[in-house]
């Protein structure tokens, strides 16, 4: 049994605790799309790692953890993140034993973040609220045909023929459109060199590598980076990311045919967030400041990438339902329920108002999203309780059980995992999806 986890909300729903959770029982961890715009934080026995490229399950030994074609790959992250691992032990041998790096992904290189950066800057564009890691641009390039792929890194000759292309190409745009320094190529080059030195050893098919683990039955774990919303053709366009979010990303994303993901998990919080600009129905920032303060607070919402404050709103069920569909979800894991202990009452949105009529599905235009009034659900709050004795469902408060059971009518499929804490330990598996 194979399973995708995927983000059901705008991000950050806490991916990288369940896939490190869901690593023990897969032989391969496979990141599929996206790139170091993405963060994943583990708590593993009280310590905290930051992942932005290399895939959660590497802090499980006798794992392959593959970073596919779908991701824009940045090899200086990707290197700091080996570094950051190898100098807290958390490796179980080397690193290029554990991690595998497609020749088909696509590389971020300077002019891609200085791309980025001058566009989110200049002031006749509306900003779309990017890191600024260069990953549109790096997508662009991509499309355009124009990119350079790992594979390049390695061979001199064709990396410098298609650098001197593109470095050309970017200097127009830096000098004529923006009115900022070109680019130089040659130092860009040399390091490219170097980085495709170093990297030799991770280098590999990946989709062969995958297509082997699949036919001799072995299991795979995909994971995916963002949240459904920010996906590219299914998210709230322009307010997006720039690749495929949702589950079926996972399978362009890595080279691999249907059938290849038996199980699509979702993550959502008990309430909502986004970072960044953009339409968000359930946003409680004016509305109700102090409660989206709290929220916050507990919740520790920030970026793992950006350190960017989250906005906090109430858990969205029309767009939570919208994430089932898109994705063809067969279980959610339902994060920080524990944040809400001790409020009296905890709000849901079940329909939207727009225009003075009421609908109940999400609207494909950002401008009408942003004209929406939610209409929520009101329903009893939950006591404290202590995350660590929690064994069982029947261990939860009513209130939280009442909770669960709304949210999977609702959307109608079953809540399969239940985080009642940061840590590893502090989790509730209700179905082990490699066994359904």
């Amino acid at each position: 049994m194979n399973v995708v986890i995927v983000g059901a909300q705008w991000g950050d729903e806490g991916k990288g605790k369940v896939v490190d959770l869901y690593s023990s029982k897969a032989e391969y961890i496979v990141r599929y799309q996206g790139g170091n715009n993405a963060g994943h934080t583990l708590v593993v026995n009280g310590k905290k790692t930051v992942l932005h490229l290399i895939p959660s399950g590497i802090l499980h030994p006798g794992k392959i953890c593959l970073i596919a074609n779908g991701v824009v790959f940045d090899p200086t992250v990707f290197f700091q993140e080996v570094d950051s691992l190898v100098a807290s032990d958390a490796l179980h041998g080397p690193a290029h034993e554990a991690i595998r790096v497609s020749d088909r992904a696509h590389v971020i290189l300077p002019y891609h973040r200085m791309l980025d950066k001058c566009r989110e800057e200049k002031t006749s564009q509306t900003k779309i609220g990017t890191t600024v890691r260069g990953i549109g641009p790096a997508y662009e390039d991509k499309v355009t045909r124009r990119g350079i792929r790992v594979g390049d890194l390695l061979r001199p000759e064709i990396l410098k023929l298609k650098l001197t292309q593109a470095v050309e190409e970017k200097n127009c745009l830096f000098e004529h459109h923006f009115g900022t320094p070109k680019v130089e190529l040659a130092p860009i080059y040399e390091e490219c060199l170097k980085l495709g030195e170093r990297l030799k050893p991770f280098v590999a098919d990946v989709s062969q590598i995958l297509i082997q683990a699949l036919k001799h039955k072995r299991p795979v774990l995909f994971e995916g980076a963002q949240g459904t919303l920010l996906d590219i053709d299914h998210g709230t366009y322009p307010f997006v990311t720039s690749s495929n979010t949702v589950a079926g990303g996972a399978l362009t994303g890595s080279g691999v045919g249907l059938g290849a993901a038996t199980q699509a998990i979702g993550i959502t919080k008990a309430y909502t967030t986004r970072v960044g600009v953009g339409p968000f129905p359930t946003e409680i920032e004016v509305t109700e400041k102090e409660t989206a303060e709290k929220i916050r607070k507990i919740g520790a919402e920030f970026g793992a990438t950006t350190g960017r404050a989250r906005r906090v709103g109430w858990l969205d069920l029309v767009a939570l339902k919208y994430a089932v569909e898109v994705n063809g979800l067969t279980g959610l894991a339902l994060t920080k329920a524990d944040v809400l202990r001790g409020f009296d009452f905890v709000k849901v949105c079940t329909a939207y108002s727009l225009g003075g009529t009421t609908i109940y599905e999400m609207p494909s235009r950002s401008e009408d999203l942003a004209r929406i009034e939610p209409f929520y659900e009101v329903l009893p709050g939950w006591h404290e309780y202590d995350t660590n004795s929690v064994q069982g469902v029947e261990d939860l408060p009513v209130e939280l059980q009442t909770y669960m059971k709304f949210i999977e009518n609702f959307v109608g499929i079953p809540i399969i995992l239940l985080s009642t804490g940061p840590g590893r330990e502090e989790t509730l598996q209700l179905q082990d999806p490699f066994s359904l």
